[in-house]
């Protein structure tokens, strides 16, 4: 998929991938993704997170990539996130848009909406 969104340089574009669950593929002799999460081992609670940009994209949505590279590796983040992430990055205004909720909000470098 980025090799192909790389082909229009021009374009605003960009993916992310999110997993919807871990999974297990034999670890300590667990399988699959069923576990309470109380009780699931690492690898059913953790999941990939892939994000790729543009650099249009990147240019136009005010976002600081290596403060965001920095910020994902000393923060967790969960599918909560993920909603509030994405309006804000496609500068949806909505009330039920939560900037707290928002992956990007500590690496912006513009505020998204203007309060006027």
């Amino acid at each position: 998929m980025i090799d192909l969104l790389k082909k229009y340089p021009k374009y605003e574009s960009g993916m992310l991938y999110v997993s919807d669950h871990g999974e297990s593929l034999g670890e300590n002799n667990i399988y699959l993704n069923a576990l309470p999460y109380k009780l699931a081992p690492e690898e059913q609670q953790h999941v990939p997170m892939i994000l790729w940009m543009s650099e249009t994209m990147k240019r136009w949505d005010y976002v600081n990539y290596e403060c965001l590279r920095k910020d994902a590796q000393k923060n967790t983040f969960t599918h909560d996130n993920l909603y509030h992430s994405i309006l804000g990055l496609l500068e949806v205004k909505t009330f039920t848009y939560e900037k707290e909720q928002d992956i990007f909000k500590n690496c912006r470098t513009k505020e998204l909406f203007d309060n006027s």
